[in-house]
């Protein structure tokens, strides 16, 4: 069911979605937040697209009131790629928050003479960034466990192929191969 909020949202879209982006970029260096802005492009500019398409499609889904597993992958997107990045788990997921502050102004900086917006219309809209932000810990922690255990499997990976070499190694050795004069077989401490 669509209510005025919803109305109002849908014609300050892109004002929500420029405050929204200038949200995200403060979090990143000065050249680095530039070119975030700029870069909407998916191959001159994945991230900047990753995040610019991930905004559009979590606002779209929270206007047009989307079931959350709907909108979750647009939120999974902008996770993944800020859990790579160097942030803090309160960092990474802060710009949902923002989200609230920035509906409730533009919300309310309407010129409809129509009357305010409903305040339980605020509230229950405000209550699905809430659960947005509870989701986005959840994204945010999983892919950082995915990042976790990529690198536990390769330091895994080379402690092994180490073992495979220094078996070899010991082979030869009882083999009588590769014993020369100046060669040092290595040893693991």
């Amino acid at each position: 069911m669509a209510t005025k909020l919803n109305d109002i949202l849908r014609k300050k879209k892109s004002a929500i979605l420029k405050r929204w982006l200038d949200v995200i970029s403060a979090t990143y260096s000065g050249e680095a937040a530039a070119f975030l802005k700029g870069q909407k492009n998916k191959f001159t500019g994945p991230v900047g697209y990753t995040i610019h398409e991930g905004l559009e499609g979590l606002v779209d889904g929270l206007i047009d009131e989307a079931p959350f597993v709907e909108i979750a992958p647009y939120l999974e997107s902008i996770i993944k790629v800020r859990a790579v990045q160097d942030f803090s788990p309160s960092q990474a997921v802060a710009f949902i928050f923002h989200l609230k502050k920035i509906i409730s102004e533009e919300s309310q900086n309407t010129s409809d003479t129509r009357g305010a917006v409903d305040a339980a219309a605020l509230t229950a809209f405000e209550l699905k960034i809430d659960t947005l932000a509870l989701i986005s810990f959840d994204l945010y922690m999983e892919a950082r466990d995915k990042i976790y255990q990529l690198k536990t499997n390769e330091s895994n990976d080379m402690v092994f192929r180490l073992l495979q070499k220094e078996r070899r190694l010991c082979e030869m050795q009882e083999q009588g191969l590769g014993q020369g004069p100046n060669i040092e077989t290595p040893i693991l401490k």
